[in-house]
């Protein structure tokens, strides 16, 4: 079996702001054999992001946070979209720090335990981004309001939903944003599993 080589012959600044867009000149092995053309893609560098789903393993329910989205604007029914907790990792921060922090800012909710579920590429054809996903167990009751920062705009208004409804609006469609799927999913396969262990660790 041929060895898997690649080369990054040339990066090309495109944009930088909040995010950044490079063209990037790569070759790589094929598995015909022989190297690839040298040819350019564009890559859009948008750092790295945690995202958290809370779930109260007692009542059931889990909260999730609706805001407006205008990039889901081509593609979705409206641009308010329920999701789960998440945001951008800081220089030098873990992606548990990220989830704690983004859910206090963005439902008012201090966690303590986190379960890691995943890590993942959410378009690794031209976004750099990893997504790490956790889930942490909460007391549903003490969630509600409207919450975020007025410096970045934030206006999230938080629901707290029943596991099961939650799962319906995920197979349905009407729950689009990937990182929410992939927890609520994990969370379908997991639940007494988890709440068994969250139930030991009290």
């Amino acid at each position: 079996m041929n060895e898997k080589k690649y080369e990054i012959v040339a990066r090309e600044p495109l944009y930088e702001g909040y995010f950044r867009a490079d063209r990037w000149q790569v070759r790589h092995t094929t598995f015909r054999g022989g190297w690839s053309d040298v040819h350019g893609l564009e890559i859009f560098d948008r750092g790295h992001a945690a995202c958290v789903l809370p779930w109260d393993p007692v009542s059931d329910e889990v909260v999730l946070v609706e805001q407006f989205r205008a990039a889901a604007i081509p593609t979705a029914k409206s641009p308010w979209l329920l999701e789960a907790i998440a945001g951008a990792m800081k220089p030098g921060e873990k992606p548990e720090e990220v989830a704690r922090r983004e859910a206090m800012e963005e439902a008012g909710l201090a966690l303590n335990e986190l379960r890691h579920v995943t890590s993942f590429l959410p378009s690794c054809g031209a976004v750099t981004e990893e997504l790490h996903v956790f889930v942490a167990p909460v007391d549903a009751a003490s969630a509600g309001g409207v919450h975020g920062l007025q410096d970045e705009h934030e206006d999230m208004k938080v629901h707290v939903l029943p596991f099961t409804e939650v799962l319906a609006m995920t197979e349905d469609g009407r729950i689009v944003a990937g990182n929410t799927i992939v927890a609520v999913y994990w969370l379908a396969l997991h639940r007494e599993e988890v709440r068994e262990a969250w139930s030991r660790g009290r």
